[in-house]
């Protein structure tokens, strides 16, 4: 459904170039919820714009490309990156971190949702029929219709983050990305928004990928997922597998932090802070923080292979051990 080759990218400064992805190689498929977890400051907000083409200033793709496969009229379609753009909201679209920020505040929500969807999609209805199909989708979202008359202010943070999940799934597309969907709020809404999220992607049977810090978020609702570190990809595989049996030494260190119902034990965090991108380190860029890190790790990157069927790291030592 998306495969990512070779991608790397980097922001333009007065400084220079500042390199943030670094040789991306992975594939996300169809009718599956894909996690890409990490610290902050580790490149998924900046994967995911890449992935939906939000390609401007003064972010830039240095190499390689993102491959949207969807079936377009009965036929498979390939789009790359530069013309994702091109089927935004039909085959792809993106729920931006901070999203109730998004709406605009002094709009009635029925003149949003008009607004973003396109002509063509409309079947040549009248406005009021179509707010009608989606006052109609809301319903089955176990949304009140009366949203609609609303304006973005009235709401709370959580309905507002329904509401933008309801305008970024009406036209069932085949791939939505979520940036931090649960963002600003409690629990109680947290666990609300991810169960509305999971059931859309069951009703439309198509790909949802969720970023999160949580690992927790993506061990209650991924089916895989990639863990992230300074730009890189980590790990990557089935969420079950990665939690019960973590390959790389910053993916077993992020689930020792979790807390556990009925473990009092004091959780340790990991030593040290992600190197600044600006000046990253040679070899391994986990190595200054890594309690295993040999000569080898930090005088040579580590590349990105499958280790185990379906289970992907970036580390030396794991790759010693399978070899």
């Amino acid at each position: 459904m998306l495969k990512v080759e070779n991608l790397s990218t980097s922001y333009r400064t007065i400084d220079g170039d500042v390199h943030v992805l670094k040789n991306l190689n992975f594939q996300i498929n169809s009718n599956e919820i894909f996690g890409i977890a990490g610290e902050s400051g580790c490149g998924k907000t900046t994967l995911l714009k890449v992935l939906y083409d939000i390609i401007d200033f003064p972010l830039q793709v240095d190499t390689g490309r993102v491959v949207l496969s969807v079936n377009e009229n009965g036929t498979a379609t390939d789009f790359e990156t530069g013309k994702i753009r091109d089927v935004w909201w039909k085959h792809i679209s993106y729920v931006p971190q901070a999203a109730q920020s998004v709406l605009n505040p002094i709009t009635r929500l029925k003149t949003q949702f008009l607004d973003s969807i396109p002509e063509a999609y409309r079947k040549n209805e009248t406005k009021e029929q179509t707010l009608d199909r989606v006052a109609h989708y809301l319903e089955e979202l176990s949304l009140s219709p009366d949203l609609l008359d609303a304006y973005p202010f009235q709401l709370s943070g959580g309905m507002r983050q329904r509401a933008i999940i309801a305008l970024a799934t009406f036209m069932s597309p085949s791939v939505v990305l979520a940036d931090e969907p649960t963002t600003a709020l409690d629990v109680v809404v947290q666990r609300g928004i991810l169960m509305m999220l999971m059931r859309l992607q069951r009703k439309l049977k198509n790909t949802l990928v969720l970023v999160s810090h949580d690992i927790g978020v993506h061990y209650q609702i991924t089916n895989r997922m990639g863990i992230m570190y300074s730009g890189s990809l980590a790990e990557l595989g089935k969420t079950e597998d990665i939690f019960n049996d973590p390959l790389h030494p910053y993916t077993k260190m992020l689930i020792e932090a979790l807390p556990r119902i009925g473990d009092k034990r004091p959780r340790a965090g990991i030593p040290g802070r992600p190197p600044a991108l600006t000046n990253p380190p040679s070899g391994c860029r986990f190595a200054p923080r890594c309690p295993y890190a040999t000569d080898t790790c930090r005088n040579h990157v580590p590349e990105f292979r499958e280790a185990r069927p379906g289970r992907f790291v970036a580390c030396h030592l794991v790759q010693e051990e399978a070899s």
